[in-house]
């Protein structure tokens, strides 16, 4: 599978909350890419930085990509700012 490129901003999971879990929301395009709205592990970029992490069904029909302190501080942003992304799945082509 070639590697899936989206922009997105960070957000809190709950946005009624200025704290908790972060992530950012996956483009249509690349969640159908994906397989779709189920819960899967990734591995990734978020500019400079490479992770692994999970994204999940995230209501409305979405999928969004959870988004940890340490990928933020990695590449520089935080909660509010927009990234580029660069995501593949995890034990599959």
């Amino acid at each position: 599978m070639e590697p899936l490129k989206f922009a997105g901003q960070i957000r809190y999971w709950n946005p009624e909350r200025s704290t908790g879990l972060a992530v950012v929301d996956v483009s249509a395009p690349v969640a159908e890419a994906l397989g779709g709205l189920r819960q899967q592990r990734v591995h990734g970029t978020i500019g400079p930085g490479a992770f692994t992490s999970n994204v999940m069904p995230a209501g409305s029909g979405r999928l969004a990509l959870s988004v940890s302190k340490a990928m933020m501080a990695a590449a520089g942003v935080g909660i509010g700012d927009k990234a580029e992304f660069t995501i593949t799945r995890v034990g599959r082509d």
